[in-house]
């Protein structure tokens, strides 16, 4: 067949239909579920055959008696439509306007035109559009892209005998529609969406037509948190009467002008439809409301986190008017948090108020232009134009030197994002990129030279890579160290040879002596870039010939790649089958370095691992101490967090004797840290002997500040045109707030330091998945939430060698709570809902490290110890 199904002359087709919309839970059975159907009688009728073609027919299809319904059985109480008439519930016009009928063209099975009233509303329109593309089929098996509501998609027909089993690919489907998705796959959402029709023809027309569109949303990392929108469409021949005769005429157009000259062509494909919110607040309105929750006091709870993501839903529907009046009218206190909920919500108007407000010649804004930066830095969906205005303003004037350093950074991370998404040849970006890389050529000075740095290692360009070798292995000590741990964050497979061979020589010093950091750093990219047998050898061997705290480092590196079974520890082992490498010499090496790594969770969905690495001088002062937090799962990773405190140079004040290679370096102590994979600007603690003594003598101990804010992590919208006539969205939010702080302190009198950082994290996910056919909304609300605050405390006890080092890391009790909330509502405000919520406490924790660190924390803490809950 290259036919279509065919009518016949004088006959009327009665038909019955039906259109149901489910929204539940992704496991969920669908007669608990919230929804609605609209059912109707159809008739049927042919008009016109093209009398040079009878595969070319007009037919007129008209809904009958429509209703509106419950899709579930409800008691009265909980039924919405209740009482009420279709026309009270759809409303007159509109339903003048369903019943109207359409025409369509069909030529060989496939609707050449789809016939309608210009000016009718565009709800009733999508719902007629819904129906007409039911009787869009072909009769013989084979795939082609067919235009119907969905869109221009990929369409498969299966036919045998008098069945035809139509699927089409919804994600090749183009049509106009609002979507976009986070940054990393962690943190975003998959999505499944399947559509399949079942025809039953009987004497060469339609007997019945089921049709189903299934489409699956799960947060990939808590696969529990989802949700799912099912739609049914239902054709069922009822009767065939006898109809009106067809009317005679050489052309179509010549047939709907006699009929009806209000008729008019019109795309088959859906027309965007919104509908208007009556009842919601103006941005003011809703600002006034949440802001108590926004107090910089509270901004480690998860009401923060909550009312940070429904005011960015708010910003993202307001003018650029609306926004900057709040942001003009906020004291400072709150501005911080407007300015990251204004500029997470990465709308056009949002952007152009927050550069229209900030001034970068004003250094007494400095927190808010360090916050709007930030923002952009964690940008789920970056534009071009945002990466363009940072540049413009990097290049232009800029007060503090902290905020162009800043700047710059950020910019690093927007390239990457937008590289990430096929952007990397936008003029924006390449601008950008050139932009960085001939700054670096040209810079003299070393904190020039170490922006520029800290934008590559946030860039990730595979064209940096030459760049960052020359820095690591001819720069001095911070340079050198920062372009090294800029190559550490390179996916393994970038790592060529070359790389491989200029780590080698850091490592063993062949060309000149390099500081610890440096010299650690490379042996970490060398065993986690899949080391060869001679490269593990070579380390092992040299194992017992470094400093003394080195060697204690690198033995301890060595024994977590084994017992956390990373992907080099089959090369470790082989090696270590040889006497000469494994021996008891080696592998009894003094000191108070280590490495360590653990898991925090081992989940279905994502697992998440700490690994806490420090590394101190031979005279017990802290040179590195390295936390980090990754989450991954089969396919991805995310590094969460890193925390990297340095010191160098603190010897004078202890009267100890530097490090080989270490005499000339000047008093330093700071912190840098990377958040969800995006490498903030370091702080300093103090930088040369004078800072130094006189934060010494004023130490309070408190701890500094690192960051502190909102942060949207998890991003997602994506709109959906269902087959039946709705409209559908699906919008996933995560917010964090986050506050972390580091600090030093040191005890000549007891000699002692100790080393803090603190991190609390509250954070906030909103799930809402809602179909809208204008006279009835239907949806479900997912919401979860947790707090908790992970701390990490070292001591230092140099009153002896080895001295002695205690490290924790403490995570308090962790509340977590879900809701669920389905719900059908009228517009009148007449609604339906049901709520579910669960609450747990995951208790808190102290992570074990390893053997010898119990085992010191017990000596450092000896007179302690007794005290009942002390696992050491």
């Amino acid at each position: 067949h290259t036919t279509g199904p065919s009518l016949n002359n004088d006959k009327l087709y009665k038909f019955a239909y039906s259109a149901e919309v489910y929204v539940d839970r992704v496991k969920a059975s669908l007669q608990k579920s919230a929804g609605y159907r609209i059912s109707s009688g159809v008739d049927v009728n042919l008009l016109w055959r093209n009398p040079d073609n009878d595969d070319d027919q007009l037919v007129k299809i008209t809904m009958k008696d429509v209703q509106v319904e419950n899709v579930n059985e409800r008691p009265d109480a909980k039924n919405i439509f209740k009482g009420k008439s279709t026309e009270k519930i759809i409303g007159k016009e509109h339903l003048e306007a369903l019943q109207r009928p359409i025409m369509v063209e069909l030529v060989r099975g496939k609707v050449k035109t789809f016939y309608s009233y210009q000016n009718e509303p565009g709800f009733t329109q999508n719902i007629k559009r819904g129906l007409a593309s039911l009787f869009q089929l072909q009769l013989h098996s084979g795939s082609s892209r067919e235009v119907d509501i969905s869109g221009k998609c990929d369409t498969t027909y299966h036919v045998r005998q008098d069945q035809v089993t139509k699927i089409k690919d919804l994600d090749s489907c183009e049509i106009e529609k609002k979507r976009f998705t986070s940054h990393n796959r962690i943190l975003d959402v998959s999505t499944k969406a399947t559509s399949a029709t079942v025809y039953v023809l009987e004497d060469g027309f339609i007997k019945s037509i089921k049709a189903e569109e299934n489409f699956v949303f799960v947060l990939n990392y808590r696969r529990k948190t989802g949700a799912k929108i099912v739609s049914k469409q239902r054709l069922e021949l009822k009767s065939v009467q006898a109809g009106t005769g067809l009317i005679a005429a050489k052309q179509v157009a010549g047939v709907i002008k006699t009929l009806d000259p209000n008729y008019a062509a019109m795309p088959l494909e859906a027309e965007p439809v919104k509908s208007e919110c009556k009842k919601c607040p103006s941005l003011s309105e809703h600002w006034k409301n949440i802001r108590e929750q926004m107090h910089p006091d509270k901004l480690s709870k998860p009401e923060a986190a909550k009312s940070f993501l429904s005011f960015i839903q708010n910003i993202r529907k307001a003018t650029k008017e609306e926004i900057l009046k709040i942001i003009k009218s906020e004291n400072k206190e709150f501005l911080p948090q407007v300015v990251d909920a204004v500029t997470s919500a990465q709308t056009p108007e949002s952007l152009e108020a927050v550069l229209e407000f900030l001034d970068f010649k004003d250094a007494s804004t400095f927190i808010l232009q360090e916050r709007f930066l930030y923002a952009c830095g964690f940008a789920s969906h970056p534009s071009e134009t945002l990466l363009k205005s940072l540049t413009e303003k990097f290049k232009g004037d800029v007060a503090s030197q902290e905020i162009k350093e800043t700047l710059v950074i950020v910019i690093g991370a927007l390239i990457r994002k937008l590289c990430d998404r096929e952007g990397c040849k936008l003029p924006a970006v390449m601008e950008a990129k050139r932009l960085i890389l001939n700054r670096l050529e040209k810079a003299n000075k070393d904190d020039n030279v170490q922006m520029y740095l800290l934008a590559l290692k946030n860039a990730l360009l595979p064209e940096a890579i030459p760049v960052l070798l020359k820095y690591a292995e001819s720069g001095e000590g911070p340079i050198s160290s920062l372009a090294a741990t800029a190559l550490q964050r390179y996916d393994p497979s970038f790592l060529t040879k070359e790389v491989k061979e200029t780590m080698n020589r850091i490592y063993h010093q062949t060309r000149k002596i390099h500081e610890k950091t440096v010299r650690t750093t490379a042996a970490a990219i060398i065993l986690n870039s899949n080391p060869s047998y001679m490269e593990v050898k070579n380390i092992l061997l040299s194992i017992g010939e470094l400093p003394m705290e080195m060697n204690k480092y690198m033995l301890s590196m060595i024994q977590d790649i084994l017992r956390f079974e990373m992907p080099s520890s089959k090369t470790v082992r082989q090696v270590l089958k040889d006497m000469r490498a494994h021996n008891y010499d080696r592998f009894s090496k003094m000191g108070s370095s280590s490495a360590y790594t653990g898991y925090i969770t081992r989940g279905p969905d994502v697992s998440s691992t700490y690994s806490l690495d420090i590394l101190y001088s031979g005279s017990g002062i802290l040179r590195r101490s390295n936390m980090n937090i990754r989450v991954f799962d089969r396919s991805t990773d995310l590094h969460a967090i890193q925390v990297v405190l340095e010191a160098q140079g603190l010897e004078s004040i202890i009267a100890a004797t530097p490090d080989e290679g270490e005499e000339n370096l000047d008093s330093f102590a700071g912190m840098s840290a990377i958040l969800f994979g995006f490498q903030l600007r370091p702080v300093t603690f103090f930088q040369g002997y004078g800072d130094l003594m006189s934060k010494m003598l004023s130490a309070t101990g408190d701890p500094m500040n690192v960051v502190k804010g909102l942060v949207l992590l998890t991003d997602f919208l994506q709109e959906i045109q269902l087959q039946s006539g709705p409209t559908a969205s699906a919008e996933f939010m995560g917010g964090l707030a986050i506050d972390i702080s580091g600090g030093m302190e040191f005890s000549l009198w007891y000699r002692e330091s100790k080393t803090n950082v603190k991190n609390r994290v509250a954070m906030f996910i909103a799930g809402n998945t809602e179909v809208d056919s204008f006279f009835v909304k239907t949806g479900m609300e997912t919401t979860l939430e947790t707090e908790t605050a992970l701390d990490f405390i070292s001591t230092v006890q140099f009153s002896q060698y080895p001295f002695l080092v205690c490290m924790q890391m403490d995570r308090v009790d962790s509340p977590f709570r879900t809701h669920m909330t389905k719900y059908e509502s009228l517009p009148s405000g007449r609604r339906y809902t049901a709520r579910r919520g669960k609450a747990a406490t995951l208790a808190g924790n102290e992570y074990p490290l390893h053997q010898e660190n119990s085992n010191m924390c017990k000596k450092v803490f000896g007179a302690k110890s007794d005290s009942a809950g002390s696992w050491f």
